[in-house]
């Protein structure tokens, strides 16, 4: 209350304002969170499909991959 008048502002609109930034906030969240189901289960269906690759195989395809830019640098 104190921080709202010393900006001479009521201190119901900088509630409603920590209200929108709220809210936009868990908007983002939500989204982020669908985003990120989409990526899951597209992923799950080409493992389904046998198109997935190992740990091993992701790894060992990066490391020659930061291998060569090591080397160009």
């Amino acid at each position: 209350m104190a921080d709202a008048e010393a900006m001479h502002r009521p201190a119901s609109q900088v509630l409603g304002e920590l209200m929108r930034e709220f809210a936009q906030r868990q908007r983002a969240v939500r989204e982020y969170d669908e985003f990120l189901n989409r990526k899951v289960d597209a992923a799950r269906v080409l493992l389904r499909a046998g198109r997935g690759r190992s740990s091993e195989e992701v790894e060992a395809r990066f490391a020659k991959r930061r291998a060569s830019v090591a080397s160009k640098a």
